[in-house]
């Protein structure tokens, strides 16, 4: 099996580095199946007190891993796949210990949801985000579990329609990161020096009180938001708006090109 995710241990902290450059760190069933695998790991580390979700490239993670096939029913597959993606997201938010995201990459789709699991995050200069699923005809469905308890409902409101993308300083502004750093490993290193003064039941009973009303709505709409994910993603909608991205064209649905003064006489 590819080793997508790396796992090292240094004093207090698991690193946890994606490392799947050549699809921008998409989520495939390997993927998330190692980052659980790393999570379990470093909860049963006495030694740990704290796991640091990094990437290599310039993509933190793009999402879903689109290029994974799959045989049977188009529907009981992307439920299969949103399913996957849920149970990784609350394995975050739920483990014992703080997990903080070290991004310095384009976050998409996916990847915002593993941004807002994670209890800290810290964004560099080269992050980018941008929420575009209404323009491929889905919706943030199962990130909003982590998304929308983080994300002020203003900003929540016109990311997810408009598509814009945004850097590191905004993302601080509106609550997706905690920091906007220069150097995000200098950050990390600060914030990792602090935690690992914690004691693992400390740590572990605090976490919980910050916790507790996103697990919470968590469990009250995860498998609404879960079957809605799947629902879009195979609709006709969704196909054309794949297909479209893939082509580098405008969907069916964009307005057409502007027409000046003279192009109208």
């Amino acid at each position: 099996m590819d080793n997508l995710v790396e796992y090292a241990v240094a004093g207090p902290m698991a690193r946890l580095t994606l490392n799947s450059p050549h699809n921008r760190n998409a989520l495939s069933t390997t993927l998330v199946s190692q980052l659980h695998q790393g999570l379990r790991d470093a909860a049963a580390d006495p030694v740990v007190r704290v796991v640091v979700l990094g990437h290599t490239g310039g993509t933190f993670c793009a999402g879903a891993d689109l290029g994974e096939a799959g045989a049977g029913n188009p529907f009981d597959l992307a439920a299969a796949r949103a399913n996957e993606m849920t149970a990784l997201l609350r394995a975050i938010v739920s483990s014992p210990l703080p997990v903080i995201a070290a991004v310095d990459g384009h976050v998409r789709a996916g990847g915002f949801g593993l941004v807002g699991a994670c209890d800290i995050a810290v964004a560099g200069p080269r992050s980018t985000f941008a929420l575009t699923e209404a323009r491929i005809g889905v919706a943030p469905s199962i990130i909003s579990l982590t998304l929308l308890p983080k994300l002020s409902p203003r900003a929540a409101a016109r990311y997810y329609l408009t598509g814009q993308t945004f850097d590191a300083a905004a993302a601080a502004q509106v609550g997706l990161v905690t920091i906007a750093a220069d150097d995000v490993e200098a950050a990390v290193a600060e914030l990792v020096a602090d935690i690992g003064r914690g004691s693992p039941q400390g740590l572990a009973a605090s976490k919980a009180l910050t916790t507790a009303a996103v697990l919470e709505g968590f469990d009250r709409h995860a498998q609404r938001l879960t079957e809605e994910s799947a629902r879009l993603f195979v609709s006709d909608e969704a196909r054309e708006g794949m297909l479209a991205f893939l082509q580098k064209r405008p969907p069916r649905w964009a307005p057409p090109a502007a027409t000046d003064d003279a192009d109208r006489n």
